[in-house]
C-alpha cells in the first residue's frame, strides 16, 4: 500500500499561505513552509482593515491565510508590522484629506474603513502581478508596480512577452551569416555588420547610440564571431534599468517611470507585441477604436506591410505614454532578422533622464526628411469613442502637459 501511494499524486487546492496557516492552526511543523516549534504560534498580518483608539490604539487585522471572518482587533503592542502600519496611515491620511477631514478620528467611518480594505486588496493584487511580471521577464531590469491614485488593479487580458510574437502567415528570415571581427568597434572586418548598409557603427564603446534617428541599426547576431560583450550588441541584451509601471494622476492611465538615472542616447526598451499584417491591423483597429484604445505600431521602415499589436501581448513599453516633448526616440534595429519590413523597434533616451522621471515618446514622430522614414505609432491610450479605422481617426486631444504640446495626438 505504501509503495502504491508513492507512485500517485494528489492535486492540492490550497495556496502556500493557506497551507502555512493550516499548519499553524493544527500545530503541525513543516520545514518547507518554515513552521517550527519556535514560531508555530506566530501569524502573519496580510493587511490592516480598520483603526480605533480608546486608552490605546487597536487595529482590525486580516491574517494571512485566514478568511476575513477570522479578522480580529489587536492592540498595537501585539503587532510587529511597522511597514504595514505606515502604509495604512498613509492611505488613511490620503482618504481623510479627500474628505476634507483633519486629524485621525478615534473611530473610522464605515466608508473610510471600506475604502482602506479595498485599497489594501488592490495593492496585494498589484504585488502579485508585479511578481508575475518579474517571473516572466528575461532581462536584468526589474519591474515595479504602483497605484496610489485609485482602485484600479492589474490590466485584464494582458500577457507579458519579451520578444515579438509572430502572427499567422508571417515568417522571420533569420540572418544566414555573421561578422568575423575580433573587435567590432576598433577593428571591424569588411565594415562589420553595419557595413552591408554603408552605415558606421551605431554605438560608442559605452553602448550609447551615435547615429541619427531614421538611420537603421545593424547589431551583431548569433552567427557572428564576436563575444557577447561586443559593443555592437545592445538592444539584444534587453532592459537594463529598474522601471516602475504607475497610475498617472491626470487621466492618462498607466505610465512608466525609471527608478535609475539614465544617460543620453541610452537604450531603454523595445516595443514588442504580436506582428500582424496591415490588413489585420485595419480590422483590429475598428474594434480597438470602439473599445477606446489601441496599441498598433506601423512597421513602415521600407514598406507599410506589417504592424506590431501590443494590445494584449507586450512588455513594459505597452504602458509608456505619449508626449509632444518626449525623452525617448524610436530607432529601427536589425539583429537576427534580415527582412527590412520587420525591424525591431528600440527606444533610446534623447537626453539625460532623472531617477523617478516618467518615460515618454512621441506617437507621431517627426524625422528629418533627409533620413529614412521613421516607424510611426498608431495609438490612442485611454481615449473613448473613436470611430472609423486607425488610419482615418478623428482628432484626439493630447494630455501630455508639456510646453511644446500640439494639443492633439492625431
Amino acid at each position: 500500500m505504501a509503495e502504491h501511494l508513492k507512485a500517485c499524486s494528489v492535486p492540492w487546492k490550497m495556496s502556500w499561505d493557506e497551507l502555512e496557516a493550516l499548519c499553524r492552526r493544527e500545530r503541525l511543523y513543516c520545514r518547507q513552509l518554515g513552521v517550527k516549534r519556535a514560531n508555530v504560534n506566530e501569524f502573519d498580518v496580510e493587511f490592516l482593515c480598520n483603526y480605533k483608539r480608546t486608552k490605546e490604539e487597536f487595529y482590525l487585522v486580516k491574517w494571512k491565510g485566514f478568511p476575513e471572518s477570522d479578522n480580529t482587533w489587536e492592540p498595537k503592542r501585539n503587532l510587529k508590522c511597522p511597514k504595514l502600519m505606515k502604509q495604512f496611515h498613509l492611505d488613511l491620511d490620503q482618504e481623510l484629506r479627500r474628505h476634507k477631514r483633519r486629524g485621525t478620528p478615534k473611530k473610522l467611518d464605515l466608508d473610510v474603513a471600506t475604502f482602506l480594505v479595498q485599497k489594501a486588496k488592490v495593492r496585494k493584487r498589484l504585488q502579485r502581478w508585479e511578481g508575475h511580471l518579474n517571473h516572466k521577464r528575461n532581462h536584468p531590469g526589474r519591474i515595479f508596480v504602483m497605484n496610489e491614485v485609485d482602485l484600479e488593479g492589474p490590466p485584464k487580458n494582458f500577457t507579458y512577452i519579451n520578444n515579438y510574437k509572430v502572427g499567422q502567415g508571417i515568417v522571420l528570415d533569420e540572418m544566414a551569416v555573421g561578422c568575423e571581427c575580433k573587435n567590432c568597434l576598433k577593428e571591424p572586418v569588411n565594415g562589420c555588420c553595419p557595413g552591408a548598409s554603408l552605415h558606421r557603427m551605431a554605438y560608442n564603446d559605452k553602448g550609447q547610440v551615435r547615429v541619427r534617428a531614421g538611420q537603421p541599426i545593424y547589431e551583431c547576431n548569433s552567427n557572428c564571431s564576436c563575444r557577447s560583450d561586443c559593443p555592437n550588441r545592445v538592444v539584444q541584451k534587453g532592459i537594463q534599468f529598474d522601471l516602475c509601471i504607475f497610475k498617472t494622476e491626470n487621466g492618462r492611465g498607466w505610465g512608466v517611470r525609471t527608478l535609475q538615472r539614465i544617460k543620453k542616447n541610452t537604450f531603454i526598451m523595445e516595443y514588442v507585441g504580436e506582428i500582424i499584417t496591415t490588413d489585420e491591423a485595419e480590422r483590429r483597429g475598428h474594434v480597438y477604436d470602439r473599445q477606446g484604445s489601441t496599441y498598433l505600431f506601423d512597421l513602415d521602415y521600407v514598406e507599410d506591410v506589417y504592424t506590431v499589436d501590443a494590445a494584449h501581448q507586450g512588455n513594459v513599453s505597452h504602458f509608456v505614454n505619449h508626449s509632444c516633448n518626449p525623452n525617448l526616440q524610436v530607432f529601427n534595429v536589425f539583429i537576427d532578422n534580415i527582412d527590412e519590413r520587420l525591424p525591431r523597434i528600440a527606444l533610446f533616451s534623447t537626453r539625460a533622464i532623472r531617477a523617478g522621471e516618467e518615460l515618454t515618446f512621441d506617437y507621431k514622430m517627426q524625422i528629418d526628411p533627409v533620413d529614412t522614414e521613421s516607424t510611426k505609432m498608431d495609438s490612442s491610450f485611454n481615449v473613448a469613442g473613436l470611430p472609423s479605422s486607425p488610419k482615418k481617426r478623428i482628432r484626439v486631444e493630447c494630455r501630455c502637459g508639456s510646453d511644446l504640446c500640439r494639443k492633439y495626438l492625431f
